[in-house]
């Protein structure tokens, strides 16, 4: 794993969704309050392009936006192999620029990179990122017959490696800010994995997020984790590779931790876990630093009786929101980032 010397220490980051509509305030906002590793804000109440599944799909072949549903679908027009062959041959050509997110698409990545630039913080270490992660993406489109694109090998392999591209651009983005980048794989698809009426089988999930995996790390320098805001099978996820697992410790904590075996594993390999400890979904206003704390050492203390170190524990673990915020009110919103770095801080200074 990428940088397993690196030394979290409960330090605060964001998913990326946030319900704010003025670019660069809320960019200053994140830097103030999570300047160690901050994260660029998707945007969604703003532009419906901002959503996770339009605002990665540029470049991206047999895609169309259905500005009227506001949703992506397969196109039903046009030559269906002569576009794969075109976006095979850049793909393979390492034609990344061509890949590119476009300021349009998601204007607070921009802004956070320039907020950055101007200022003079070359001492923090961390920026994060995100990408939807391929299993949600695939579920979330239907093809021209209805079924969603994980009944379709062909259209499927060419999604995994147009969001692996797309997700090193962003990756060498990131990068040219001087911090290291991080860039988590977003995966609520998988909330629940294993029901009956799941199309997809374990073997594919780690396969094809674990695809992702491997070319960002051929390619790039990069951690990257992977985000899933509901109970799912974690021993899959920590299989495909990540550096990074994220989930909602405030609702499914127990369900995590069931998992013992293969979170020591992964702990003791350098892996890290992202505590999504401040609830998003179910915020109600009376949450404080003290009683999210309380909540937290829960976790750790079933940690620490399994015999790991706790300062292995915390130099492995970042703080984050159950999920993403763009979903709660504005004031809900901000109180939440607050809260976020108001328990980071007391961690980090203990």
């Amino acid at each position: 794993m990428a940088y397993s010397t690196l030394d979290f220490h409960f330090l605060a980051t964001g998913i990326g969704s946030v319900p704010f509509q003025n670019v660069k305030a809320t960019c200053k906002e994140i830097l103030h309050h999570l300047p160690v590793m901050p994260f660029w804000p998707q945007l969604v109440k703003r532009s419906y392009v901002e959503d996770m599944y339009i605002q990665y799909s540029e470049g991206l072949p047999l895609l169309e936006v259905n500005e009227k549903k506001r949703c992506l679908e397969v196109c039903s027009s046009g030559d269906r192999e002569a576009e794969l062959v075109s976006f095979y041959d850049r793909f393979l050509a390492h034609d990344i620029d061509y890949f590119e997110i476009s300021r349009d698409y998601a204007p607070g990545m921009y802004e956070l990179l320039e907020l950055i630039d101007k200022g003079n913080d070359h001492e923090q270490q961390f920026i994060k990122g995100q990408t939807v992660g391929p299993i949600t993406f695939a579920a979330g489109i239907a093809d021209l017959d209805g079924k969603s694109l994980l009944h379709n090998p062909e259209l499927l392999e060419a999604m995994v490696n147009g969001l692996a591209i797309k997700a090193l651009w962003q990756v060498r983005e990131l990068g040219k800010s001087g911090r290291i980048p991080v860039i988590f794989l977003d995966e609520p698809y998988l909330s629940g994995f294993g029901s009956a009426f799941s199309p997809i089988q374990r073997h594919e999930v780690v396969s094809l997020i674990g695809t992702i995996i491997k070319y960002l790390r051929d390619n790039s320098d990069t951690l990257i984790g992977i985000h899933c805001c509901g109970n799912t099978d974690w021993s899959m996820l920590i299989e495909a590779g990540p550096d990074i697992i994220n989930f909602d410790a405030f609702e499914f904590m127990d369900y995590f931790l069931l998992y013992s075996d293969d979170i020591q594993h992964f702990l003791k390999k350098g892996g890290t876990v992202a505590w999504g400890i401040v609830p998003t979904s179910n915020f109600t206003g009376n949450e404080s630093t003290e009683s999210l704390l309380a909540r937290l050492e829960k976790g750790l203390e079933r940690m620490y009786e399994w015999g790991l170190d706790p300062d292995v524990v915390a130099e492995r673990s970042i703080l984050t929101p159950s999920c993403g915020m763009g979903t709660m009110a504005p004031e809900a919103s901000e109180t939440g980032i607050k809260l976020l770095s108001s328990l980071s801080k007391k961690l980090r200074n203990t």
